[in-house]
């Protein structure tokens, strides 16, 4: 059986230009492409807050993750706090935290595609304080396994 669709609320910002709704760039995509409603110039390790022209609303036990496009990291563009999560109270612009990390610059145009936005389920959680049981043989991270 078929899960209907979740629906977001997307409000254009006054002024940003008439770009596309957050869109699959295929059937088989995971995610909806974010571009960018102005053209801006990434420089080596700064951190610039790129408009997207967009408001969104999440619907109910939902919110919003941003993601960075694999193809603009091949070119030494990174989005910085990846995946950014966007709250369902939170009402301003999307912006989405890029760097460049390779000597030089890198141009984004509008309507260049900058990120992706994935709609995500928000269980109700309860923490607890108690003992985490059993001990496990993997402890460390980040590439604790030696791969």
């Amino acid at each position: 059986m078929a899960r209907a669709p979740g629906r977001v609320v997307v409000e254009r910002v006054e002024g940003a230009p008439a770009l596309p709704l957050p869109a699959r760039a295929t059937s088989g995509s995971a995610c909806f492409d974010l571009a960018a409603a102005e053209s801006v110039r990434l420089t080596r390790r700064a951190v610039t807050l790129v408009r997207t022209g967009v408001r969104m609303r999440a619907p109910a036990g939902t919110f919003l993750e941003v993601r960075p496009r694999s193809g603009l990291a091949t070119r030494g563009v990174l989005m910085v706090n990846a995946p950014g999560t966007i709250d369902r109270d939170y009402s301003g612009e999307i912006r989405v935290p890029l760097t460049y990390l390779f000597t030089g610059s890198y141009e984004i145009r509008a309507g260049d595609r900058i990120g992706q936005v994935r709609l995500a389920a928000d269980r109700p959680t309860v923490f607890r304080e108690g003992r985490v049981a059993p001990r496990a043989s993997r402890r460390g991270g980040f590439g604790s396994t030696g791969r």
